[in-house]
């Protein structure tokens, strides 16, 4: 099963480190990140869950819930976060899915074999309150993730479900955003951007970023 932007992310009911789950139970109204990694016991995926753990209170504020997964056992699970705690000084306040049989693995294409045929690669999602897929990033197995990134686009999509705008290159929260062109009707362009704006091209409109 190939996942798009836009489709439903698939539910399921899968035992994780804090007790069996069902997907969409659990996530709730909240904004959802996903993410896989290869192996428990990894060094790059420990510095990964450190960090995701460490990232609870930017995730709270933009009420999202973090949850990871591998193909390995709840028991491994439970031991590596005792890893990942100690040498990342954090605490991991999100589960992780022990997806043994690699269901959810393949709900969401996470193991590429030509990579691995057991292994799940660096997949990672972002599911909105409607269990929309938002963002899909696929790093290899060797390359350790930017989690600065996933708050960033998070920031960006949030923004842009709640305005009509949309986020240019490199764009972080506070910077100017642009005009859709779908936008041309004088009196909307007034009501919708009250800050003005600058037509560097009449294609390219930027605004401030309205509030949020």
């Amino acid at each position: 099963m190939t996942l798009r932007l836009g489709d439903t992310a698939p539910d399921f009911e899968q035992d994780t480190s804090i007790g069996r789950i069902k997907f969409h139970e659990w996530a709730g109204d909240s904004w959802v990140v996903l993410f896989s990694h290869p192996a428990d016991f990894t060094p790059v995926c420990t510095t990964e869950l450190g960090l995701t753990a460490k990232l609870k209170p930017e995730f709270d504020k933009r009420n999202v819930k973090a949850i990871a997964l591998s193909v390995d056992p709840v028991d491994a699970h439970k031991e590596w976060i005792k890893d990942i705690e100690d040498t990342q000084k954090t605490v991991v306040g999100f589960p992780i899915i022990a997806d043994s049989d690699r269901k959810v693995s393949g709900l969401y294409d996470m193991i590429h074999p030509e990579q691995s045929a057991t292994a799940t690669v660096r997949s990672l999602f972002v599911i909105d309150p409607n269990k929309k897929v938002r963002l899909i990033i696929t790093y290899p197995m060797s390359t350790g993730r930017n989690f600065d990134e996933v708050l960033r686009v998070i920031d960006a999509l949030q923004l842009t479900d709640k305005h009509t705008v949309a986020t240019p290159g490199n764009w972080k929260d506070g910077d100017d955003v642009i005009i859709p062109l779908t936008v041309q009707d004088p009196d909307l362009l007034k009501q919708k951007y009250p800050k003005g704006y600058t037509a560097l091209r009449p294609y390219l409109r930027v605004t401030p970023q309205p509030n949020k």
